[in-house]
């Protein structure tokens, strides 16, 4: 079978007919010309599986969304859904962590600021367990809409706010709902990151030039995300690991031939319940089952698509 891929090298973007494949009398596509293999990851991964953990309850504001109904009087504080987010700390990332380690999977943990700054001892864990501290903000406000040194400094209390907990700078970002502005790319080639992660455009990692400088983009998922799927669509556990496995068979499937990777997002609140990490559990060892999957940080990931030069580039 002849793939996208293999069709746009064989005639190129503006191929004429005379070079089109041509068929034998079964109708069957030939292929005429040989064809470079498709960029693989260099360190030999098969597929690269990149596992986000939010840290971002206990930096919400007051009557922030919640399961219960939006209907506070103004001027009240919504105290049930405040025990929902405690929940994310108290009880959440404790059990994430000791999923992680049992599995032996090391994730991103994109941590918002004024979260750490309530829970320090809980941040500097994650790190010391060995997982990534990325940056995620200072607290849940908008930046998109803000003015390029107020957003720059709304930026730089984050990473000072994790460098605080965990005594580790950040180099990877993602924005509140991945809404970040014009200029948020520039602020943070400016503050020293590698990589942002808010963008749904590929499922493989690629690099642009920020500042005449190579900057890596590693996607982040809406389709494999807890907050997207069990909180907003209201899946069951059963549908969520369905729906990630398979995506993950679809990717292992086209790895063979090239680069791909599988983006998994968990919310502490969220993704932290007894029954997700049941349902974790389940779809990690059912991937750990196939071989040449390897589950990597994202810090890790960027490092090897900019040192790789078959990575995607693009303007």
């Amino acid at each position: 079978m002849t793939t996208r891929r293999t069709f746009i090298k064989q005639t190129g973007v503006l191929g004429t007919l005379s070079i089109l494949p041509f068929t034998n009398s079964q109708g069957n596509l030939q292929d005429k010309s040989p064809v470079k293999p498709n960029s693989k990851w260099s360190d030999g991964s098969r597929l690269i599986v990149s596992i986000s953990m939010q840290f971002e309850s206990g930096g919400q504001p007051d009557n922030a969304e919640s399961p219960f109904p939006q209907n506070m009087d103004k001027g009240f504080k919504d105290l049930p859904a405040e025990t929902w987010y405690q929940y994310g700390y108290k009880e959440g990332i404790p059990r994430m962590l000791d999923i992680w380690d049992k599995l032996g999977v090391k994730v991103t943990s994109h941590m918002v600021g004024s979260a750490v700054l309530n829970n320090p001892q809980l941040a500097k864990e994650i790190v010391e367990r060995g997982h990534e501290a990325a940056a995620h903000g200072m607290n849940w406000s908008k930046q998109y809409n803000l003015p390029y040194e107020e957003e720059k400094k709304f930026i730089q209390d984050g990473i000072e706010a994790i460098m605080q907990s965990t005594g580790v700078r950040p180099v990877g970002y993602n924005a509140n709902w991945l809404r970040r502005s014009e200029n948020t790319l520039n602020i943070l080639q400016e503050l020293g990151f590698k990589y942002h992660i808010d963008d749904l455009s590929r499922d493989e990692p690629f690099i642009i030039k920020v500042k005449d400088k190579d900057f890596a983009v590693i996607p982040y998922t809406l389709r494999c995300n807890d907050i997207q799927l069990i909180a907003g669509e209201h899946y069951s556990t059963d549908q969520f690991a369905r729906q990630v496995k398979m995506e993950f068979d679809q990717l292992y499937q086209e790895a063979e031939t090239k680069r791909r990777q599988l983006s998994i997002s968990f919310h502490d609140r969220i993704g932290g319940t007894p029954q997700m990490v049941n349902a974790i559990e389940q779809i990690i060892r059912y991937m750990q089952q196939h071989e040449g999957v390897r589950f990597k940080r994202k810090d890790e990931i960027a490092d090897l698509i900019l040192k790789d030069e078959t990575a995607i580039r693009e303007d």
